[in-house]
């Protein structure tokens, strides 16, 4: 049984485990960087673990809420992206009970259920949770502007942004990448080495090897995304060339100190990340 309880734990130790492994370009025990320190993403993850699963909260208020307490406990963005992906998530994975058959569902289905259930007032939730929050390269839009009160569904409102935008695709597409790529990606990984930050290390690379970064495309423009892209596939063959990640340790660094110098932060792959770690974490404590 999926409590709030256990499910607030499987988000919390999913941000912890992600800032335990070495991903070029954020921040990790390894080094801070953009400004932000690792002390900062640990208290986030504090403070939106105490309320992203809370029993009786909509998607909505889910996201809204842990983006408040994030902003209470730091003052910056540190969790947006992983609070957006995980919410629905952890809703799914609550509400097991309310659809019809959930007991022969898996947790992929449930997630479709509850997108398909998501309203209006979680659209404008999530809108004032974003411009709270406040991400770099938000801007506006002439379609379901967020600084605005949503007149569609947040499925609507994250299908219309999904071309540019990752983490919208995510609803849009059943968060496929989450299902078909990620988990996969990092089972093989921990079966290859059995460590959890090496094969966390291995599941940020993938995607950055496998799609452009829409946070650094927003940032940048695709043509430096894609240069970021074609430098994650070169360490990430690397990576997995080794028995001993330790040994391509000083190749990752230098690679963090690059892309931070260039005050690239490639966190869409680093959202992607946490939310996998947190649905592999579910598998374990069902």
């Amino acid at each position: 049984m999926l409590t709030s309880a256990k499910l607030a734990h499987a988000y919390r130790s999913a941000c912890m485990a992600e800032l335990e492994a070495l991903k070029p370009g954020n921040v990790h025990v390894f080094a801070d960087g953009h400004g932000m320190r690792i002390h900062d993403f640990i208290k986030s993850a504090d403070a939106s673990a105490a309320v992203i699963a809370q029993a009786n909260l909509s998607v909505g208020e889910r996201i809204f809420q842990s983006v408040k307490a994030t902003q209470m406990a730091v003052g910056m963005n540190t969790n947006l992206g992983i609070i957006l992906l995980c919410a629905p998530l952890i809703h799914a994975a609550l509400h097991v009970n309310q659809i019809s058959e959930g007991a022969n569902q898996n947790l992929q289905q449930r997630l479709g259920f509850t997108l398909s259930q998501l309203t209006v007032e979680d659209a404008t939730l999530t809108g004032q949770a974003i411009v709270l929050a406040n991400p770099g390269g938000l801007g506006n839009s002439n379609v379901n502007d967020v600084h605005e009160p949503s007149i569609v569904s947040l499925l609507e409102m994250m299908a219309s942004a999904q071309d540019k935008d990752r983490i919208a695709w995510q609803y849009a597409n059943g968060f496929a990448d989450v299902f078909e790529f990620g988990l996969p990606h990092y089972n093989k990984a921990m079966h290859k080495w059995n460590n959890q930050a090496w094969a966390t290390t291995a599941l940020y690379l993938g995607f950055l090897a496998r799609q452009l970064d829409s946070h650094v495309i927003r940032k940048y423009g695709e043509a430096l995304a894609k240069e970021v892209m074609q430098e994650a596939i070169d360490l990430q063959s690397l990576h997995w060339a080794t028995e001993n990640p330790k040994l391509v340790q000083k190749h990752l660094l230098a690679w963090d100190a690059s892309l931070k110098s260039r005050n690239i932060n490639p966190g869409t792959s680093a959202d992607l990340t946490v939310t996998c770690l947190m649905v592999s974490n579910f598998e374990e404590i069902v």
